[in-house]
């Protein structure tokens, strides 16, 4: 571990956020002198961010719990672009309607892990269409265009994948880093930003704009990137066999969202304790050295942790309860989706509706391949209904669950 000697870089340090630096020793006398802006900027689109985008928004909460001041940057400008990195092809543009629109949901999420104010550590939210809308072309291309060389942006990695895979790069697309490198300087000029945050795959980005506020305004400012996160099996952090891990309420109900950390691999569990929870480390370690079937109470703790911290604790009780209920005592817990049937229903319909099936293709396919339940019990026959009095427990595996109500 290397020995920082402000809180901040010390602090992620131990919890294993840092991958890169631009200049880790003055960026470290830096907090350790004064408060310092950082921010990350996230692109909205859709109505809610995702567990992927979940590092970044603690790397914030750090920021603020060691006495500096979060800046997010809402990319209502960047948005009408997309961030080309490591995409296989083009983002589908959205309307100015739909990104307000976004950028508005997406707003409420941060304010779980952030205090937002007026005060020096306070954190804040800009949105970068504020400046970007305004640009002219001719004075951007002359003032900030010459500072940047194609033959090196041809080299970044998140450019040079696309071409050699002969995949299309938009002249638009390829414009995304420069205006992102012009964030970095406006967030100097207009709130005395001094760090720029992000995943590794954003390192080409952030250091274009390390050296644009440089070269332009002869402003030294930083630039610090997250490891991939991915998990045990080497799969992408917060991508799930039925989709995608979202942190607003509207898009994935708290249950879902607790038994996703619950179903952590054992070896990602002391990791995820670090990164998404505020526990203490030696209680981490203390967790993390547990085996067996002990490593469960590990995983509920990350899980209740998670949960409290982005859905509130009622919440995150509600939904340890509700597993409770569903695997230790076979009830029906409250929190699970629910339908109303007034008869008999079929159990493609069921899956369906519940949300534990895409569609009545993907459920038949579940129930001849052995895995649908209904109150625990296997049913392989997909022309299967379900009936019954009170509550009927349906399953799709061993860990997603609904409840059929009857009348």
């Amino acid at each position: 571990m290397t020995q920082f000697k402000s809180d901040l870089l010390r602090l992620l340090d131990a919890r294993g956020y840092i991958h890169q630096q631009t200049d880790a020793a003055a960026l470290d006398a830096l907090a350790m002198k004064q408060v310092v802006p950082g921010y990350i900027g996230f692109d909205p689109t859709a109505p809610s961010l995702h567990v992927g985008s979940l590092v970044q928004i603690m790397l914030l909460r750090r920021l603020q719990q060691t006495g500096h001041k979060p800046i997010v940057l809402m990319g209502g400008g960047t948005g009408k672009i997309g961030d080309p990195s490591f995409k296989d092809e083009a983002r589908r543009l959205m309307t100015t309607e739909t990104i307000a629109s976004n950028v508005a949901s997406i707003k409420r999420i941060f304010e779980k892990f952030l205090t937002f104010g007026d005060g020096p550590t306070d954190a804040v939210m800009v949105d970068n269409a504020e400046w970007l809308d305004r640009l002219e072309y001719i004075p951007f291309l002359r003032d900030i265009g010459q500072h940047f060389s194609v033959n090196r942006m041809l080299s970044f990695d998140s450019v040079k994948l696309r071409l050699e895979r002969e995949q299309s790069l938009s002249f638009l697309e390829f414009n995304y880093m420069i205006l992102q490198a012009y964030d970095f300087l406006e967030l100097s000029r207009r709130a005395a930003c001094r760090l720029q945050m992000g995943g590794s795959d954003q390192w080409g980005n952030i250091v274009n704009g390390v050296e644009l506020a440089r070269r332009v305004d002869g402003t030294e400012v930083f630039g610090v990137t997250t490891p991939l996160i991915t998990t045990a099996d080497g799969g992408k952090m917060g991508k799930t066999m039925a989709g995608a891990v979202w942190l607003n309420e509207e898009s994935l109900p708290a249950y879902d969202y607790w038994q996703f950390w619950r179903n952590t691999h054992d070896a990602d569990v002391g990791r995820f304790l670090k990164l998404f929870t505020d526990l203490p480390l030696d209680e981490i370690a203390r967790l993390e050295a547990l085996e067996g079937a002990e490593i469960n109470a590990a995983k509920e703790t990350l899980a209740n942790a998670a949960t409290a911290m982005c859905r509130g604790e009622d919440a995150a009780q509600g939904a340890a309860e509700t597993a409770r209920a569903t695997f230790a005592e076979g009830r029906a817990g409250e929190d699970l989706p629910h339908i109303t049937a007034a008869g008999a229903i079929p159990l493609v319909d069921a899956l369906v509706d519940l949300g534990l099936s895409a569609s009545k293709g993907e459920a038949r396919r579940l129930i001849t391949q052995g895995g649908a339940r209904v109150n625990g019990e296997a049913v392989t026959d997909a022309t299967a209904t379900v009936s019954g009095a009170g509550a009927v427990r349906v399953s799709a595996g061993k860990k997603r669950h609904g409840v059929v109500n009857f009348g």
